[in-house]
């Protein structure tokens, strides 16, 4: 069996949560293979809503096991939190889910050290969620990170270890914070942890797959925030592409299979960094208003545009998407025309290609103008109802990007999802 990946192509929020949810039943294990908890996956159905940040969006459906794969940071304060509010809703989380024993886990003082890098940078800041993200996944790469596995190899002795380190840290950048009472919820939600399968992942994940099983591989954020091709330094700390699902579960490039690339039939980007089509004017706050563009974790405002073919097709290219799954169609259903981004204007030449750099005033993007299609399309059962102006939007986006398009999202409800693919509905 092969392992099919499932990924965001643009600046995250795509709708990942929504569509794994709705892909879970065709699968025997969801495993999340990397990020933490600034990105938030949001799934709608029977008239509720959740938000999931560390936990697999799969947790919802048939029993499904579920993965925290090894390329994930874990924040124990907040995953107990999300685990306990499942619980309430009746999930029984401690029998379908397993993390994996190399998760790093993010330290109340990586919190501190996140709040405290930010402030240095003053007018140059990234825009961090301020979960502690970059200095575990620093921690991490420097080789003094703290495991989840660590629980039974001197945990202790390791953690005073790291804690001390950061302190002296933040001492030589002014700040000597009181986190007691931070620290004391840590350790409390380390011993919830101990409630659940805490497991070598990467074993699991292959013995299913010699055993016929099926899994799904959930990513978080999107391509364009990967800390190596997206547009850095306004990046993520990991690695967010295809290849992060390999290191980030253990399994080899061989047995990857179909790989889904999800994008909104507009753009957004959450927090600091350059986004060529942004939209200034009326047109993005209708967007934003229209699609509830507000961070699904930090209820930050989301900044809107038009969709950047260009950033797109390398997307496609850098994950070796096979098919494509475009979500919030019915955000442009009001209006007159769309447009779509199809080369670059830097300082004169016509670029086509993802440029090392995309600085903003350097840009201009080049549009091409479509009809839009001014129907409500949120009803919908079936691609046969689309209007004729929305198909042939479908029809050109195929023949940019040269890839099929086999699900069209028309509303957040897990019900509002038209599969145009023979291969997905069996």
């Amino acid at each position: 069996m092969k392992v099919d990946v499932l990924l965001g192509l643009q600046w995250g929020d795509e709708g990942k949560g929504k569509v794994v949810d709705v892909l879970t039943p065709r699968y025997d294990v969801v495993a999340r293979f990397q990020g933490g908890p600034n990105a938030g996956h949001t799934l709608e159905f029977e008239g509720k809503k959740y938000v999931l940040r560390s936990i697999p969006s799969g947790i919802f459906q048939h029993g499904q096991i579920n993965v925290i794969g090894n390329g994930v940071v874990l924040d124990p304060v907040l995953f107990r939190e999300e685990a306990e509010a499942l619980e309430k809703s009746g999930i029984d989380l401690k029998k379908v889910l397993k993390i994996s024993k190399k998760v790093h886990l993010i330290l109340p003082t990586h919190r501190l050290l996140d709040a405290a890098n930010e402030r240095a940078k003053g007018g140059a800041k990234i825009g961090t969620t301020g979960k502690g993200i970059g200095p575990t996944y620093t921690d991490k790469v420097s080789r003094n990170g703290l495991r989840l596995g660590d629980l039974f190899h001197n945990f202790e002795s390791k953690y005073e270890a790291a804690k001390s380190r950061h302190l002296a840290m933040l001492k030589s950048m002014g700040e000597e914070p009181e986190f007691s009472e931070l620290e004391k919820k840590w350790l409390d939600a380390m011993e919830y942890i101990k409630e659940y399968d805490i497991i070598d992942s990467e074993h699991l994940i292959n013995h299913l797959l010699s055993e016929g099983k099926s899994v799904l591989c959930e990513g978080a954020q999107g391509t364009l925030l990967d800390v190596d091709f997206g547009s850095y330094p306004f990046v993520t700390s990991s690695n967010t592409i295809c290849a992060g699902a390999c290191s980030g579960l253990g399994v080899a490039p061989n047995k990857i299979g179909e790989v889904f690339g999800i994008f909104k039939a507009y753009c957004t980007r959450v927090g600091s960094g350059p986004f060529p089509t942004e939209l200034f004017d009326e047109t993005g706050r209708t967007i934003r208003d229209l699609g509830h563009e507000y961070g699904a974790v930090t209820g930050r405002e989301r900044r809107c545009g038009w969709i950047d073919l260009v950033a797109l097709k390398y997307a496609i290219m850098i994950n070796g998407v096979t098919q494509l799954i475009m979500m919030k169609s019915d955000v442009l259903d009001g209006f007159d025309e769309i447009k779509a981004c199809v080369a670059y204007d830097i300082e004169g030449e016509r670029v086509t290609e993802f440029p090392f750099s995309i600085e903003e005033d350097k840009i201009v993007p080049e549009y091409v103008t479509l009809p839009g299609w001014k129907t409500d399309m949120t009803a919908m059962k079936s691609e046969d109802e689309f209007p004729e102006a929305f198909k042939n939007y479908i029809d050109f986006l195929e023949k940019e990007l040269a890839t099929p398009i086999t699900i069209v999202s028309i509303g957040p409800d897990r019900e509002q999802t038209i599969l145009r693919n023979s291969k997905l509905t069996k």
